[in-house]
């Protein structure tokens, strides 16, 4: 009798919904920032969010199928993973020195460049992730 008791109560439980909730089950909200002043493109900030401990490229893809201002293509480098090609129709170039950085400001507003790419890049709550395009020799850090 205790056992049937206990065992539908943990089967309401699993029904209802009310058990204790992990943090994989949340989400990541932050803003992905597009800054292309090179051309004097006007910036464009979209909120999006990743799933609990989600790759940036995920939200991405989210994004882009949801919102019609953004698209974004990348190629598949068989070492390092994506690498980013266009935003929104302005594609990178070697010829023209261009390329899409990689930012990200933190809530305290700090501005930094993450050592890994859109296909690593896991973004925490509340930051501004900056795809800025810009001219000029790429540095590695």
């Amino acid at each position: 009798m205790v056992m049937r008791a206990l065992l539908s109560a943990a089967l309401l439980l699993l029904v209802s919904g009310t058990g204790s909730s992990g943090p994989e089950e949340k989400n990541t909200p932050f803003q992905l920032v597009v800054d292309n002043s090179v051309m004097g493109i006007p910036t464009l900030t979209l909120s999006t969010y990743t799933a609990y401990r989600g790759i940036l490229i995920g939200a991405m893809n989210r994004l882009m199928a949801t919102n019609a201002d953004f698209q974004f293509t990348y190629t598949e480098d068989p070492n390092y993973g994506p690498y980013l090609q266009s935003v929104n129709g302005v594609l990178a170039s070697e010829e023209d020195g261009t390329y899409w950085m990689l930012q990200v400001k933190t809530p305290d507003g700090n501005i930094i460049t993450p050592d890994v790419g859109i296909g690593c890049y896991i973004p925490n709550a509340n930051e501004q992730v900056i795809l800025k395009f810009v001219k000029g020799q790429r540095s590695c850090s």
